[in-house]
């Protein structure tokens, strides 16, 4: 199964569009398979007294309000439809998370996408939640900070908005009805995947637990990947070994720029090696059917061994420890036999280290 590889541009072309572009094709270059960015009005997603995340005031050497760092981050709406143009023009699907309804109604209405993401930040705002399950687009579901109950809480919410009129009153009680009902649980299955994430930047190696994917599959039967935030490619390579269907990934095209997110992403060479070494991985992983493969059956003869004589044996001889042994080439009597023969006299007279063949 080919892992969907999400090149994650987010807000790492500082607000410059020429860096938004320069980042797709980064993306492409990479070989991964979508290059996602953020919509965003700063104005609709924060308040004026909203404090940065210790990461960001770290990672930008300034403290400010979230309202002023993420007005220089907004990418306007014309861009987007120069970069969904620009991403179409080079084959790479383009994706964008919605941070506030204008933007998501923009990328639903304006832009036609069809998948959606739903971050981590937002898993718990259910009338959002619902705005992204009454588009009726497929839906990636980033699991941050949150429990198991805070994911089947918000698959409750996406069950209701996909099965239910939109005239349906919501409310906790119908989102669990929703969420328990044959119907919900076959549109969730066909649309909704969840992304296993540790929402720190960059996120500490024993804080990863990438065997959480492994719960969150038990859990809800759903499709499961993994949303990154450590430093380096090796652990999204790992859960990608762990069964990842789908692997999002912040990069830049230099760690060193100012912005939020930059040192915590990988820059174009690596993210390219993140590519090939998952392909690899891919490749590996082949099928669970124990075998020989097409490559080991010409090996078997000249790695295995057969029963020789380790002396001279006459014919009629009986066979014992002191004139019996195994050695390479594998063509002959098997040394599964040893035992069995063991009990007979030979049939022909056999020169030292010839193969037993009675």
């Amino acid at each position: 199964m080919r892992t969907l590889i999400i090149a994650e541009a987010g807000v790492n072309h500082n607000g410059s569009e020429d860096l938004a572009f320069k980042l797709v094709d980064a993306a492409v270059e990479a070989g991964a398979d979508v290059v996602k960015f953020q919509t965003f009005k700063a104005q609709n997603l924060v308040t004026a007294s909203a404090e940065q995340a210790d990461y960001q005031t770290a990672n930008m050497g300034k403290k400010e309000s979230q309202l002023e760092m993420l007005s220089r981050l907004e990418l306007s709406y014309e861009a987007h439809h120069r970069l969904l143009s620009y991403c179409k023009e080079k084959r790479i699907e383009f994706l964008s998370t919605a941070f506030d309804s204008e933007s998501l109604d923009f990328l639903v209405n304006d832009l036609k996408l069809k998948t959606l993401k739903i971050p981590s930040g937002e898993i718990t705002n259910a009338p959002f939640v619902l705005e992204h399950a009454r588009t009726g687009c497929d839906l990636i579901v980033s699991t941050g900070m949150c429990d198991l109950a805070d994911i089947a809480a918000a698959l409750g919410v996406i069950a209701f908005g996909y099965t239910e009129n939109p005239s349906a009153i919501p409310s906790v009680d119908a989102f669990k009805a929703a969420y328990s009902s044959p119907i919900g649980q076959k549109a969730l299955k066909e649309k909704v995947t969840l992304l296993h994430c540790t929402s720190e930047y960059p996120a500490p190696l024993e804080e990863v637990n990438l065997k959480v994917m492994d719960t969150l599959a038990q859990c809800f039967g759903l499709s499961s990947g993994y949303s990154d935030h450590t430093a380096g490619i090796a652990i999204p390579i790992a859960a990608v070994a762990r069964g990842a269907t789908l692997i999002e990934k912040h990069f830049t095209l230099d760690r060193g720029m100012e912005g939020p997110d930059h040192k915590a992403s990988l820059e174009p060479k690596e993210l390219s090696d993140m590519v090939e070494n998952i392909r690899a991985v891919e490749l590996a992983l082949g099928t669970s059917t124990k075998h020989p493969t097409y490559s080991e059956v010409k090996n078997r003869n000249v790695a295995r061994k057969s029963l020789v004589a380790s002396k001279k044996i006459m014919k009629g001889e009986p066979f014992t420890k002191e004139n019996l042994s195994t050695k390479r080439p594998g063509t002959g009597l098997s040394p599964f036999h040893y035992w069995n023969i063991l009990k007979e006299n030979a049939k022909r007279t056999y020169q030292h280290g010839e193969l037993i063949d009675q």
